[in-house]
């Protein structure tokens, strides 16, 4: 059985992690894939393994050897379901691997809104407290996260974590209806937004949820609410982003994913000049990256393969 991974690095960060999967057999790791490189190297390949390569009907179509794919994320998107199931191509996902990993970074950013650690550190370092005239200073109000209102978008594992640190800060959690779902116990959605200080996206990205924030979903958060996003950067209007940021009523957002990944370099939301710059913080999708669940995402994958052969249906995503 070949195996060929198409873009190991994100999850090895060019560690050797792949031992466990050497042992079901031959490996080919590839640390990136680009498009024109996709049918040589998958070319034989029983098994491929990918994370953000994408596998269209058209590459299922030229691989007449594949028999599983095997994707090293909790979405699918990348793999169209619909040719490996006409092929009876097996997919497989790995669910819940991050769950503590983007909790953390969700606090993490939370946290940056109530101290803003790095504005005061980059402050004293260039000569701010030396010279301050008392004993010390605040670049501008320092707040506490308890008795806030965190409105989650989502209520799924990541969002349930959320709500947990949340809670155990003191916070309020409300957890609003998802559009498209009909989950009982959550609030519509607009009459969270006018509650929250903060609101965190968890929700999964479908028709009905893209560009989920709109000018009309901005403009129901309540004025100086953050905006959070470690889901998926198709929730977010970017425009409207732009708008709400530049009108000053959105006290600010942070996003760990974007539409476009990598950005442009040109991306105007990423401007360091624009007037909402120190409103905006984005960090380069890196939720899920702690070694931790790096290690944990490899392990699963190599399982999802153990089991494949051993005939089990563990992680499908293809039924």
């Amino acid at each position: 059985m070949k195996i060929a991974v198409l873009d190991s690095f994100p999850a090895d960060q060019g560690e050797d992690l792949w031992e466990g999967l050497r042992a079901l057999g031959p490996v080919e790791l590839y640390p990136r894939t680009v498009p024109g490189e996709l049918l040589t190297r998958a070319a034989g390949a029983t098994a491929l393994i990918t994370n953000k390569v994408v596998l269209d009907a058209a590459a299922i179509g030229a691989l007449p050897e594949l028999r599983y794919v095997g994707v090293v994320a909790t979405g699918t998107n990348v793999v169209d379901l619909s040719a490996c199931r006409a092929r009876g191509v097996a997919v497989t996902n790995v669910p819940g691997y991050s769950t503590d990993s983007v909790a953390q970074l969700v606090l993490a950013l939370l946290l940056r809104f109530t101290h803003r650690v790095e504005r005061h550190s980059d402050a004293v370092k260039a000569g701010a407290w030396a010279s301050s005239p008392d004993f010390m200073f605040t670049l501008g109000p320092v707040v506490e996260l308890r008795g806030k209102v965190l409105g989650v978008v989502g209520l799924g594992a990541i969002g349930r974590r959320v709500a947990v640190l949340a809670e155990a800060l003191g916070m309020r959690v409300l957890a609003a209806r998802v559009p498209g779902s009909d989950t009982p116990g959550r609030a519509p959605l607009h009459a969270v937004l006018a509650q929250c200080d903060f609101v965190s996206l968890h929700c999964p990205l479908t028709p009905m949820t893209r560009a989920l924030v709109s000018d009309e979903f901005l403009g129901a958060m309540r004025p100086g609410a953050v905006l959070v996003n470690t889901g998926r950067g198709d929730l977010v209007d970017e425009a409207a982003l732009r708008r709400a940021l530049a009108s000053g009523r959105l006290g600010g957002a942070a996003l760990d994913v974007l539409s476009r990944e990598p950005p442009r370099a040109d991306d105007p939301l990423l401007d360091p000049g624009a007037p909402w710059a120190d409103r905006l913080v984005v960090t380069p999708h890196l939720g899920w990256a702690t070694v931790e669940a790096r290690a944990r995402l490899v392990r699963e994958v190599t399982e999802n393969v153990a089991a494949f052969l051993r005939g089990e249906l563990r992680n499908r995503v293809d039924r």
